[in-house]
């Protein structure tokens, strides 16, 4: 590995701990409002929503109508609030259930 691409991955590396780390220690001496704090606690959902939502409707252009049907057990079993994996787990095998029959 040349030293060019070296500088830049350490560079890279840099860059990226300091905007994950430099929040994380200044928070903890900021005061925060009840709704703020409420706000920031939702963030996670909202982008794991933006995230996944595309992906059940493009996952198989021809099939989405799998897609949607797992994404919304993914969803009921969350309501219900069941651990993130048996989520997962439970809409990779209705899925895969849905290809193999139909």
């Amino acid at each position: 590995m040349d030293t060019q691409t070296m500088v830049l991955i350490l560079g890279m590396t840099a860059a990226t701990y300091i905007s994950r780390s430099l929040p994380a220690a200044v928070i903890e001496h900021l005061k925060i409002g009840g709704k703020t704090q409420k706000f920031l606690r939702l963030i996670p959902y909202t982008a794991m929503s933006a995230l996944i939502f595309p992906g059940v409707f493009m996952a198989d252009p021809s099939r989405w109508d799998i897609g949607v049907i797992g994404g919304a057990v993914a969803a009921l079993l969350a309501w219900w609030r069941l651990p993130i994996i048996v989520c997962v787990i439970a809409a990779i095998a209705v899925v895969m259930g849905l290809y193999s029959f139909f």
